[in-house]
């Protein structure tokens, strides 16, 4: 592990990091945020983010498992909403769940998303914002948006720490700041 990465400097809410590049596939590289047990950026970017949102009225936050955890949970403590978290494994406690496929790039496999019953039932006929860290392909996004419908909510709102990519693509996305993909 002696080889250095490259890095893409980026400062998001404040706050700069150096973000690894890691190859997607032949050719395509990704600058990678990891917001896991960084608290700092977690902190800064959950109170930007809250500042966004805040002349919008919606009852809870969804997001999907793992990454994007951290910043779910520091969002609802800034906004007072409640989150749920979509699972990418079913276990036998979450009842009868909903389910979506998805494909993420950073895997580069299908997922499947689960909606806990509990959730359920918190999420139906409630306004929702859909929170993920980076949208990149928008495969993630648009799992979710299905369980969602299935469950009886309506998005009022997406949002992200980054958006990745085609910057137009990406327009609607409430974030706080846009990474380039590196070809070679």
């Amino acid at each position: 592990m002696d080889q250095k990465r490259k890095t893409y400097g980026i400062d998001i809410a404040g706050v700069h990091r150096e973000l690894q590049l890691f190859e997607v596939k032949p050719g395509l590289k990704i600058a990678i945020l990891n917001i896991l047990g960084d608290t700092e950026l977690v902190e800064a970017c959950a109170a930007a983010l809250a500042e966004k949102l805040s002349n919008l009225r919606y009852d809870v936050l969804v997001t999907a498992e793992a990454k994007s955890i951290p910043i779910a949970h520091a969002l609802s403590v800034a906004t007072e909403k409640p989150y749920v978290i979509l699972r990418k494994s079913y276990k036998p406690y979450m009842g009868d769940a909903i389910q979506s496929e998805t494909l993420s790039i950073t895997t580069g496999e299908p997922q499947t998303l689960y909606l806990d019953e509990k959730d359920w039932k918190m999420i139906n006929k409630k306004d929702v914002v859909i929170l993920d860290d980076v949208i990149s392909t928008g495969s993630t996004l648009q799992g979710m948006r299905m369980i969602l419908e299935k469950a009886g909510a309506k998005v009022k709102a997406e949002a992200a720490i980054l958006t990745e990519g085609e910057r137009a693509k990406w327009a609607n996305i409430i974030s706080l700041g846009h990474l380039p993909v590196f070809t070679d």
